[in-house]
């Protein structure tokens, strides 16, 4: 293990245990939650609420008691979602009438990881401004907290899951009556997480059956918590098993989602954004985003509907912003992350499995079906891990000139758009690599033009 602590505009991440400032410690929480209620308090005199909300990560209670405390040390109020989703504390805050917010999940990394995501009053994702601002903050330690008078209140709230699972069906795109007839069965793959709570009983409302596998809530991950074909073999295999019309896997915080279809393959987590998008421009049309990464099919359907398509830089933040601007109808990440903004800018797998089931109940098509209607793209993910002191933008800098007479994008990395294929070099906001994604029209393409891309860039390394 990497023993490492994370600072970057989305949030703090690292590993428990350890050295202060190198992993994520007890005194770092307290540091970096000062910190952000120091950032909301520079923002409003007012008395400050916070809604806080964990995934089921072992180091979970932990981590949020000191959140929790330190903000009630700092004078301000919080109201405890508990056990939750990134999702769910992301519509509590504006519902709460909140200040913020701040949800304790490490999202798909391992179980000896955790994090705190920043969240502004909005219930979305602090911008990379006040991310900078934060990060200042708790650097300089100039923290003062509130007097014995003074101190925060504690409230907990245990209905945030029935609140976000009833404004989620209640959306005017879901086909309700639709699903209800549709009689599906589903498996879901919770990864032990909070998940394996709430899809459940967003299915269960929707009158579709449930197999459960890995719902147990108690953050041991029974696989890489990644939501990736290779990761969710339990999950294909049950399909097949149960007989069921599909299957659908989250990651610990649920914003991301995918799924199995009824043959037990998979669906392709790039997919999902497609799918859904799909529907949704058929019922409004108008603009798609999502960011640099993902998959061109996103486009190719855009386009099926004569929408319009904009790519933004990575990250959930950048790709909201884009979405704004351009007034998207649905938008999000090609790792399974659906934002539709009726409900909130937010990635959100309770959403994308309601417009999914919508899609299917119109089209009237099996799930493999349906992803044979897509255009069939292949993307190779890889990453060069780097060793201390490498000047990545300079690396960037020279690919970008190598490459100067190509289709180039460099507002995230560098984005090379040939013909047919593309690749997207970038380095990671949350680890010491870079990634260089890929896509072509065949797996061997995909393949081989990373391959390209990685033996040059470790010729500069």
């Amino acid at each position: 293990i990497i023993m490492t602590l994370i600072k970057s505009i989305s949030g703090i991440r690292g590993t428990i245990g350890g050295e202060p400032s190198i992993n994520l410690t007890p005194l770092d929480i307290v540091r970096f939650t000062t910190a952000y209620g120091q950032w909301l308090s520079s923002n409003s005199e007012d008395t400050l609420t916070v809604v806080t909300g964990r995934d089921a990560r072992i180091s979970g209670a932990m981590v949020h008691s000191l959140v929790n405390q330190t903000l009630i040390g700092m004078g301000i109020n919080v109201i405890d979602l508990g056990l939750s989703t990134t999702p769910t504390v992301a519509v509590a805050v504006p519902w709460e009438k909140a200040n913020g917010g701040i949800v304790l999940t490490a999202s798909h990394n391992p179980k000896e990881w955790n994090a705190l995501k920043l969240l502004n009053h909005n219930g979305e994702f602090i911008s990379a401004e006040s991310g900078e601002i934060v990060l200042a903050f708790a650097e300089k330690q100039t923290f003062n907290y509130a007097d014995v008078d003074h101190l925060g209140v504690l409230k907990t709230n245990d209905t945030y899951f029935k609140k976000h699972i009833d404004a989620t069906i209640a959306m005017d795109t879901v086909n309700v009556s639709g699903i209800k007839k549709g009689l599906f069965k589903v498996v879901v793959d919770g990864v032990n997480s909070s998940g394996g709570v709430i899809i459940p009983q967003l299915l269960e409302a929707l009158g579709v059956e449930v197999v459960k596998i890995h719902c147990v809530p108690n953050g041991d991950f029974p696989h890489n918590p990644e939501p990736l074909n290779e990761h969710l073999g339990d999950l294909c295999e049950a399909v097949v098993s149960q007989n069921a019309h599909f299957g659908i896997a989250v990651d610990p915080d649920v914003d991301r989602l995918v799924f199995v279809d009824e043959k037990g393959h998979f669906f392709g987590e790039e997919y999902t954004l497609v799918a859904c998008a799909d529907y949704i421009l058929s019922k409004t049309s108008g603009a798609t985003v999502s960011n640099m990464s993902s998959t061109r099919a996103l486009l190719d359907v855009t386009l099926t509907h004569a929408g319009h398509y904009s790519a933004s830089a990575v990250g959930e933040v950048n790709v909201v912003k884009e979405m704004k601007a351009v007034n998207a109808v649905i938008g999000g990440e090609g790792n399974g992350g659906v934002i539709y903004p009726p409900l909130h800018y937010g990635r959100d797998a309770l959403v994308g499995v309601v417009i999914f089931l919508s899609l299917l109940v119109e089209r009237k098509v099996s799930v493999s079906k349906l992803r044979a209607s897509y255009p069939n793209y292949f993307m190779s993910k890889n990453k060069i891990i780097l060793n201390e002191g490498i000047d990545v933008d300079d690396v960037m800098n020279t690919m970008a000139k190598r490459y100067v007479s190509e289709k180039i994008s460099i507002i995230d990395g560098v984005k090379i758009d040939f013909e047919k294929e593309w690749v997207h070099l970038r380095k990671s906001n949350t680890e010491p690599i870079i990634r260089v994604y890929t896509e072509a029209m065949s797996k061997e393409k995909a393949s081989a033009l990373a391959q390209r891309f990685v033996s040059e860039i470790n010729s500069l390394l």
